[in-house]
C-alpha cells in the first residue's frame, strides 16, 4: 500500500509538470543546451511554486477546520498531496490586479479561505 501511494504521488507530480509544460507541448523547443536548461529550470520553478502554495493553503484550511471544532484525521491528511492541481488554471492569459489582490490579504499576508459553500463549480 505504501509503495502504491508513493507511486501515485510521483505520477501526480509528473501530471502537474506535463500540464505546466503544455504550452511547449511538453517538448524542449530550444536549440542550445543553455536555453534548454533555462526552460527546465522555469518548469521546476513553476512546479515548486504550485506545490508550496498548495501545501501552505492546505495547512491553513486544516487549521481553520480544527479551530472551528471539526475533527480532521491525520490518516486522511496523509492522502492529500500538494501536487493535486485541479484548481490551477493553466491556459489563457492571466491578468492580475496587484493592488486588488494585496487589499484582500489578511494581517498574516494570506488570501481568505473559501468555504465549500462559497466555491463556484469549476468550468471545464
Amino acid at each position: 500500500m505504501l509503495a502504491q501511494r508513493k507511486l501515485n504521488k510521483g505520477e501526480n507530480l509528473h501530471a502537474l509538470r506535463r500540464s505546466l509544460a503544455y504550452a511547449g507541448e511538453g517538448a524542449l523547443r530550444r536549440r542550445h543546451h543553455e536555453q534548454q536548461t533555462e526552460q527546465m529550470w522555469c518548469l521546476t520553478l513553476a512546479t515548486n511554486a504550485i506545490v508550496c502554495w498548495s501545501t501552505e493553503y492546505h495547512g491553513l484550511g486544516v487549521a481553520a477546520l480544527r479551530r472551528s471544532g471539526r475533527e480532521v484525521d491525520d490518516e486522511v491528511l496523509a492522502h492529500i498531496w500538494p501536487t493535486h492541481h485541479e484548481n490551477v488554471h493553466f491556459y489563457g492569459i492571466h491578468s492580475v490586479d496587484i493592488d486588488g489582490e494585496l487589499a484582500q490579504l489578511d494581517t498574516d499576508g494570506y488570501r481568505p479561505l473559501q468555504l465549500a459553500d462559497d466555491v463556484a463549480p469549476a468550468s471545464r
